[in-house]
């Protein structure tokens, strides 16, 4: 499980990565492009690094049904971000399902490329193969940016696993090695809060289909609907919640918008797991009492 992604290594059978997510879009899900002004998201990724981030994924285009954006325009939004955050020693991934945003994203020093659309350009593992970056293959069904209103599933998990299975299979058919491949359930991508609770309570055979798991559940609409139409910004303590449930079924890449909160969070998890030492010790090991 010891993965060497960008310039870090991870020992994924005992550590978790945080993914801060920056992006360069005037309608973000979540910040509602508070950062896609170039030098907001300079700060924003640089203030999640100080946060403890190991991760910066950057977007140029929400995964929501909408317009498409150009090539040129994506890679104009992004490609400045990843050549600005070479030599931070973190991991720079970017969140496309176009090929050439990943080609130039590659070229700019981006390490992984984020396929939320699971790999629905099968160009896009064509393009990963010739480098050598990670990608990170998501569930999700249908086209880019186009609305699948009330999506049906006979078994939610099974036919998530499935794809992740294909979709491998596709990724390696074009050269794509399987160390250099992650997988994402896709929470609420294509699916209702029922099925992302059911992937959440089940991650564990979604964690069996191999690669390292990654699963992007901050402040989602799944997290607000279980707690009560909660806003956007009102999903903080659900999403710690959901992403040490996952961790304990199995994830190992968390991608989320409170960095420094799901820092503590994974922290914690991982030194109750015995899996790190804490920051120190004090408490009842003085002397004279004091602690």
């Amino acid at each position: 499980m010891v993965r060497r992604i960008g310039p870090r290594d991870f020992d994924f059978a005992r550590q978790v990565a945080v993914m801060a997510i920056v992006n360069r879009t005037p309608d973000s899900f979540y910040d509602r492009g508070a950062t896609f002004a170039l030098d907001r998201a300079l700060e924003a990724a640089h203030a999640a690094l100080a946060d403890g981030a190991d991760w910066i994924d950057v977007g140029g285009a929400k995964f929501a049904p909408g317009p498409p954006i150009p090539v040129d325009e994506e890679a104009d939004r992004v490609v400045p971000v990843v050549a600005a955050l070479a030599g931070s020693g973190a991991v720079v991934s970017v969140d496309t399902f176009h090929p050439e945003v990943a080609r130039r994203a590659i070229a700019a020093g981006a390490h992984v490329i984020n396929d939320t659309t699971g790999i629905h350009d099968p160009a896009m593992a064509e393009v990963v193969a010739d480098s050598d970056a990670t990608i990170v293959i998501t569930h999700s069904l249908a086209a880019p940016r186009t609305p699948h209103p009330m999506p049906r599933y006979g078994d939610v998990v099974a036919e998530v696993a499935a794809f992740l299975r294909d979709r491998i299979d596709l990724a390696r058919s074009r050269g794509v090695p399987e160390e250099r491949i992650v997988i994402d359930p896709g929470h609420d991508l294509n699916k209702n809060t029922l099925h992302s609770l059911e992937l959440t309570r089940r991650l564990d055979e979604i964690s069996a289909v191999g690669p390292p798991l990654l699963v992007a559940l901050s402040n989602k609409d799944f997290v607000g609907e279980s707690l009560g139409r909660r806003d956007r910004r009102d999903r903080l303590a659900g999403s710690l919640a959901a992403a040490v449930y996952c961790i304990g079924r199995g994830a190992r890449i968390v991608r989320v918008h409170n960095v420094r909160e799901t820092v503590d969070a994974v922290r914690m998890v991982e030194a109750i797991e015995g899996w790190r030492e804490p920051a120190f010790l004090e408490h009842n090991l003085q002397p004279d009492g004091s602690a």
